[in-house]
């Protein structure tokens, strides 16, 4: 297009050379009619990318109107610019220039040469002007328009990388306010992290033991908040807080009139858990003749409302919580063990806070601070010798103990240090007494063996395994099996209670 306006408007007599510079496309275009010129060596390196800010350049910026010279003279001038030599090999003999510009500044600029010396007239110099003005805007135009190519393609680029990152951000985020509530570093607790990690994504169903006031519901809460159903809200049923007649309606719903007192129709937990969790707290409570229904539902993914005919089928997660064992009221025959094996497909067992008396510190720290700040006390930190008395007490009350512990000795507390900690009578005098009236010496085989007792007894008879007495001890079970060899201990021993 450029040379067809040109062959048109200028004739033959006259060529054209376009030099642009910008400061967003720092490079240089040239474009002409003559191919001789464009295939010149000077002229090719130009067009592979040199910047155009030379001294013909810093010429025309400083002049900003046009001007007619000879190249003879520019070349004696500015022999440093070699495509005026390309252009006088051509055989070029004089070059008129005309800036064109954006809106404040000067974008580039045309360079009009002629063979013969005196063809720049005044009509033609006008009519190269207007010339100039169009062909510049549209060089300018056509730049811009690249650069917010470029520019988009970069916000694009851009985007893509936030997006991403904000994806990694959201995830590490979610995982960092799963746990956010519980509160231990200690190595029992990170077992229990890890296993959490290992169950949250799979959608299988989990069954939490511990004693109460470990934090079940706190764990729930967590492998919830870590799974893929964390955006719709975690439905929760304590087993043990309702009448046997109303945990039916509770959990499956009712229709208007099913019996008395059933004035309109309710939905169950099951139905709002649809797509989400629903925590079953005290399971262990929940009545035979509902255990049968339960099950059904976790194995047909499907129930009816109490008094409803239609069939509702749903998609929920089970997380189930005990502090009974449950294996042992399987045996006892209060518990279904089809039900049992149902719900023991990820059994998480939390540690009672006696055996993970590391993390008190911070949870003391934390319950601490959550309570003097409810209350207005400048209550900062916990003495020494207060730290102390925790730590040995045994606390049947696990974690839900120490916290309304710390919560009472904040609201009776004075000052900026928390001294005095408001522990049970019997949590220092029975210790005291046994130590003055009942202490027997005994060889350290036989201190071992009855420790050893204690902690199979309290894994229920179990050695190997996560939940076995040699996790809990930290040895390996070759070597418990033989210590507990050495000692003469057998399986009687702990099986029935000798």
């Amino acid at each position: 297009m450029l040379q067809d306006s040109t062959h048109l408007l200028l004739n033959e007599k006259y060529h054209l050379l376009c030099l642009m510079h910008d400061t967003a496309i720092p490079a240089l275009f040239v474009c002409g009619n003559d191919a001789n010129l464009l295939h010149h060596p000077d002229m090719i390196e130009l067009m592979q990318g040199r910047q155009a800010a030379d001294a013909i350049w810093q010429m025309v910026v400083k002049k900003k109107e046009p001007a007619t010279c000879s190249i003879a003279a520019l070349r004696k001038k500015f022999p440093e610019v070699a495509w005026l030599s390309a252009l006088q090999e051509t055989g070029a003999r004089e070059i008129m220039t005309i800036p064109f510009s954006n809106s404040d500044s000067i974008t580039g600029f045309f360079c009009f040469y002629a063979m013969r010396t005196g063809l720049f007239s005044d009509d033609k110099c006008s009519l190269m002007q207007w010339l100039t003005a169009v062909m510049g805007n549209a060089m300018v135009n056509v730049l811009t328009h690249e650069r917010m190519e470029q520019q988009l393609k970069k916000i694009s680029r851009y985007k893509q990388q936030i997006e991403n990152e904000h994806s990694y951000l959201l995830e590490e985020n979610s995982r960092a306010t799963a746990f956010s509530e519980v509160i231990g570093t200690g190595e029992a607790m990170k077992q229990v992290f890890r296993m959490v990690s290992q169950v949250a994504g799979s959608g299988s169903t989990v069954l939490l033991q511990g004693e109460s006031g470990t934090g079940k519901e706190l764990i729930a809460r967590a492998i919830h908040r870590s799974s893929d159903r964390q955006h719709k809200l975690m439905i929760k049923l304590n087993c043990a807080a309702l009448p046997p007649s109303l945990i039916e309606s509770e959990l499956f719903g009712h229709e208007k009139g099913s019996f008395t007192g059933a004035l309109e129709k309710r939905t169950g937990k099951f139905e709002l858990a649809n797509n989400s969790t629903l925590f079953l707290d005290e399971i262990g409570e929940l009545p035979l003749e509902l255990q049968a229904k339960l099950l059904r539902v976790l194995q047909e993914k499907e129930f009816e409302r109490v008094g409803g005919t239609q069939t509702i089928k749903v998609n929920v997660r089970i997380i189930a919580a005990t502090n009974r064992n449950l294996q042992k009221e399987v045996e006892a025959g209060r518990f279904r063990p089809d039900l049992f094996y149902r719900l023991n497909v990820f059994p998480i067992v939390l540690p009672p806070l006696r055996d993970r008396k590391e993390d008190i510190p911070e949870l003391v720290q934390h319950f601490m601070e959550r309570f003097a700040k409810n209350a207005g006390k400048p209550i900062r930190k916990i003495s020494a010798q207060a730290l102390q008395h925790l730590r040995t007490y045994s606390f049947p009350g696990n974690v839900r103990e120490l916290e309304h512990l710390i919560e009472r000795s904040v609201l009776l507390s004075s000052g900026t240090v928390l001294s005095n900690i408001d522990l049970p009578a019997s949590a220092i005098r029975p210790a005291a007494a046994e130590d003055k009236d009942n202490f027997t010496i005994k060889t350290l085989d036989e201190m071992q063996r009855s420790y050893i007792l204690k902690v199979v007894k309290k894994c229920n008879g179990r050695i190997s395994g996560i939940h076995g007495a040699a996790t809990r001890l930290g040895l390996p079970h070759s070597t418990l099996m033989s210590k507990m060899k050495k000692l003469k201990i057998t399986k009687e021993h702990f099986v029935e209670g000798k």
